[in-house]
């Protein structure tokens, strides 16, 4: 039987050319974005004024995060659930003639909080959300507590903080599409 050399000035120069192929290739790759949006980026900053978009094709009852990709409810609903309902509320939820909607996980509902507002809610300044509460309202998130098999985070907009709660307490609901949660249900 008969062995091949790879070592060979031959062989190395057909490993290379083939290297240099495939990282040829991938250094050529194109990306191309959607009309109304930039590739999005959790690393970028962008005005309230550039970074959501009311979808007029969704009847204007969603809006764009450019920051994140994600979709947001624009009127999210002014009722109460515990966890598990709301929950099933998003899942259940018809929002701009769409289905697929899901509890936000709590650093995607966290990512809505813009810090150097003075006012409630802590949303950035020129914002489009409507029904977004001035008092003291949390908001469920799709996070349960790793600590309790009872409790869950919500992010309260009155101060921008993320506080625990008991599952069974009613809170608000703000749905969102998009994205990837790495949160069990």
């Amino acid at each position: 039987m008969q062995r091949r050399r790879i070592g060979t000035k031959t062989g190395w120069g057909l490993i290379a050319v083939g290297l240099w192929l495939l990282l040829a290739g991938q250094a050529q790759a194109v990306e191309s974005n959607g009309p109304y949006y930039a590739t999005p980026s959790w690393a970028q900053k962008l005005p309230a004024a550039t970074r959501f978009v009311v979808l007029t094709d969704w009847g204007s009852q969603a809006v764009l995060d450019r920051e994140t990709g994600l979709v947001w409810e624009r009127f999210p609903p002014f009722t109460r659930h515990d966890w598990n309902s709301a929950r099933v509320e998003c899942l259940s939820r018809t929002t701009g003639g769409r289905k697929g909607w899901r509890l936000p996980s709590l650093h995607e509902l966290a990512s809505l909080v813009d810090p150097s507002v003075s006012s409630s809610p802590l949303l950035p300044a020129g914002h489009p959300f409507t029904t977004i509460p001035q008092r003291y309202t949390h908001y469920w998130s799709a996070t349960a507590d790793a600590n309790s098999s009872d409790g869950a985070w919500n992010v309260l907009f009155v101060d921008g903080l993320a506080y625990n709660s008991y599952k069974s307490t009613p809170n608000y609901v703000w749905c969102v599409r998009g994205g990837m949660t790495a949160d069990a249900y």
